[in-house]
């Protein structure tokens, strides 16, 4: 039986000097010694700080990592200066192998649930199951007032204007603020202690010289996976996860439209799908239970006898 645990603060973080980067994360070792191990990825601007409470449920049956992706949280840019979704990819496959962790549960929200995407889909060996938090896969048809600023932003020397003049003129605790009530169905679920924990993150990753390059770059990379036309574009490798997935929207997700789901049914062969009806971006931060119950069902001990081979789908 799980014991569920609301941590009194963040994880504590540590620093791995890999062959070939170096990578900050947050480790939630796990109640039992035998647990599987599971990494977690969060969205842009985000951090391990996402998974918390999350993490904190979670460790009645999986060993939790949350990683800071290059240039976010404490982790540095890559040497290779690549931070599209694959760049960020190859980062987390390092981090696994040489970790000695895989194959892994693998989580990811966001622009986290791209990286992750990339990684089941090139990376079969390292990946034992998939779960996706309002992914930022491509849905051209679906834009929404949450997300139709990001293209301008990403213009070049657009964005290098404005992003610093934004943080310029607002406060850590406006932009936290403003990242709650964009990404929250309900700002007011967002625990008071969380949102100091973001307020000094922001505060200290303000002094890092690389913080604004960093957005843009991963922004970007993220943004081009939009437009391939491929044969690795985003739903194309969805097609090559071979991992049990579990998708969760956000009804109520002004980010994502949660009517992506729909389309997510016709490309991952083994994908069991999830909509919450009051959630919105952030479903592991605003509903960390809902997003568990989902987990325990289709991928986790009450869902391991799911056939691998079948596609089972729930909304």
């Amino acid at each position: 039986m799980t014991t569920t645990v609301r941590p009194d603060r963040p994880f504590e973080r540590h620093e791995v000097l890999l062959k070939q980067r170096t990578l900050s994360y947050r480790h939630a070792p796990a109640q039992a010694s035998d647990a599987a191990p599971a990494v977690f990825l969060h969205g842009l601007g985000g951090s391990a700080l996402n998974w918390t409470d999350f993490m904190g449920r979670m460790g009645g049956q999986l060993d939790c990592y949350a990683v800071d992706l290059h240039g976010f949280g404490a982790s540095p840019p890559p040497r290779d200066g690549d931070m599209t979704p694959q760049g960020h990819a190859r980062a987390v496959a390092d981090f696994i192998i040489e970790q000695d962790l895989g194959p892994v549960h693998l989580f990811g929200n966001s622009m986290g649930g791209a990286v992750a995407l990339q990684l089941a889909a090139r990376r079969p060996d390292l990946t034992r199951s998939l779960t996706l938090i309002s992914p930022a896969l491509p849905s051209v048809l679906y834009a929404t007032k949450g997300n139709i600023h990001l293209p301008v932003i990403s213009l070049p020397g657009v964005g290098e204007r404005l992003v610093p003049k934004f943080v310029e003129t607002t406060s850590p605790e406006q932009r936290v603020q403003a990242t709650i009530d964009g990404c929250f169905a309900d700002p007011a679920r967002m625990p008071a202690d969380r949102f100091a924990e973001a307020i000094e993150e922001i505060r200290v990753r303000d002094s890092r010289p690389y913080a604004h390059d960093a957005f843009l770059q991963s922004l970007r990379g993220l943004l081009r996976t939009y437009l391939d036309l491929g044969p690795n574009r985003p739903w194309k490798l969805a097609q090559r996860v071979s991992a049990s997935t579990l998708l969760v929207y956000g009804r109520k997700d002004p980010l994502v439209d949660p009517r992506s789901a729909h389309r997510a049914t016709k490309y991952f062969p083994n994908a069991h799908v999830v909509v919450l009806p009051d959630s919105g971006h952030v479903a592991q931060m605003e509903h960390p239970e809902f997003v568990e119950a989902a987990w325990d069902r289709f991928i986790g001990s009450s869902g391991s006898a799911i056939d691998s081979a079948s596609s089972a789908r729930s909304t």
